[in-house]
């Protein structure tokens, strides 16, 4: 499979995040071409500030695996992580990070900081973005217009 296709679980799973009113983010861990964590955002639902989709599909791979280290494995989101999932991620040591939409108010792969490319830390993961980004992107779009909407009515 290629990154595109795993994007593509991801965007299905931030449409499952949205459906429930949740900011569409999804995410899923692969390992040897294998999905073995997925997740959606939830901090809404689970009243859990830390429910990002990237640290759901985590937890879920960390099970799976029985570690909490994830060597070897790529991780796929919708969106550009934030600061606390850009640290996850570097203490779970993902070997890679491929993401979607750039998220320039909180994205911490580039777009405000590079957390990943910070020398000063001790894990690097190899990072590709801009993957399905415009379809990604239009999620977070739709959602966000569909919320304003709903403000205006009341």
């Amino acid at each position: 499979m290629q990154d595109e296709d795993f994007m593509c679980m991801a965007i299905a799973l931030a449409q499952e995040a949205a459906s429930l009113g949740e900011v569409p983010v999804g995410a899923v861990v692969v390992k040897d071409g294998v999905v073995i964590g997925k997740g959606r955002n939830a901090p809404i639902s689970l009243n859990d500030p830390t429910a990002h989709a990237e640290i759901q599909a985590m937890r879920d791979a960390a099970q799976h695996l029985g570690n909490y280290r994830l060597v070897g494995c790529t991780l796929y989101v919708t969106l550009e992580p934030c600061a606390m999932c850009s640290g996850a991620i570097q203490h779970a040591r993902i070997a890679r990070l491929v993401y979607g939409a750039s998220d320039p108010k909180t994205g911490c792969c580039g777009s405000v900081v590079n957390l990943m490319n910070e020398q000063k830390l001790n894990h690097h993961c190899e990072l590709a973005n801009n993957v399905l980004a415009e379809e990604c992107g239009a999620l977070l779009s739709m959602f966000f217009k569909q919320r304003r909407s709903e403000k205006l009515k009341i």
